[in-house]
């Protein structure tokens, strides 16, 4: 036997309406201030099917809801044969009609992606969105209201920071691999970062 004709769910405007006005504003009672950041893919590498030279120029204010209320899930801190390794993970919660008003209109984006950046001033991180779900309330009233964002601690990779955000933005200067050189013609000396090196 088909279904009932005269009972239709999924074609309900108001209803969905209603349902995506409440979902917002519980996460904008229950959730937190963060900067979600695009990523810039850069140049393509054709042998590890990675992107280079990837580059973070923007940071939007939108408001998420932490998931995780009793503090970071994954496998935590791991002593390794490499070191420490943090595999800390965090799932976050945005409304999709504000992520869709606060960053992807103004970026021309369709949906989140992979790749792209969440930084949560609460704890002062950078969080790697490394899954987005879009089906986690699967078509209540015959539509999706919220992204899951799935995520763990950034590594940094030589990658660009240029948001204009010094929180976000130092991450870059406290991690990249340059050193200022500094030749002092004359002296027989010459400065490497905050070093004195005498020339032979």
């Amino acid at each position: 036997m088909a279904t009932n004709q005269y009972f239709n769910f999924y074609n309900q405007a108001a209803e969905q309406s209603l349902t995506n006005d409440l979902v917002v504003e519980s996460i904008q009672i229950y959730g937190h201030d963060v900067r979600y950041i695009p990523r810039n893919s850069g140049r393509i590498d054709d042998i590890f099917n990675e992107t280079r030279n990837n580059t973070y120029d923007d940071a939007y204010e939108v408001e998420m809801y932490l998931q995780n209320v009793e503090g970071f899930e994954g496998d935590g801190d791991l002593l390794s044969k490499f070191g420490v390794e943090v595999r800390d993970t965090m799932n976050l919660i945005c409304s999709v009609t504000r992520w869709q008003t606060e960053v992807g209109t103004p970026e021309g984006m369709t949906q989140p992606e992979e790749g792209d950046l969440i930084y949560l001033p609460m704890t002062d991180h950078l969080l790697e969105i490394k899954f987005v779900e879009d089906e986690e309330v699967f078509y209540q009233l015959g539509k999706t209201y919220i992204y899951t964002f799935r995520c763990e601690f950034f590594e940094y990779g030589q990658e660009e920071f240029n948001t204009g955000i010094a929180d976000i933005d130092d991450v870059q200067t406290l991690n990249e691999y340059t050193i200022d050189f500094t030749l002092n013609s004359g002296t027989g000396y010459f400065i490497v970062g905050e070093s004195i090196w005498q020339g032979v």
